[in-house]
């Protein structure tokens, strides 16, 4: 019988080790997943900082042998017009 009583107590003394121990390595897991959250927000944030850096300007395209030149258009919707080059609207006005 004073097997059993031990056997009882070791075991009850392993499960609150190993209780202590999973609510330890839940409490680091946790602390990792805060800091991962914030890490990736920040990442966000500065990704979307650089990306608002770019200076979307137009850009005059003048063909060089006095044909018809393609240019995009300002921003990024990535419309490309083909008409006159400027040196031939001037020409034009002249």
């Amino acid at each position: 019988m004073n097997d059993k009583i031990d056997e009882r107590t070791l075991s009850s003394l392993d499960h609150q080790y190993d209780m202590a121990r999973l609510e330890r390595i839940i409490k680091r897991l946790w602390i990792t997943i805060l800091v991962l959250l914030v890490l990736f927000a920040a990442t966000n944030g500065l990704w979307i900082y650089e990306w608002n850096q770019y200076d979307y300007s137009d850009v005059v395209v003048d063909s060089q042998d006095g044909g018809n030149a393609n240019y995009l258009e300002a921003g990024m919707n990535g419309v490309i017009n083909n008409g006159p080059s400027d040196s031939q609207e001037e020409k034009a006005q002249e």
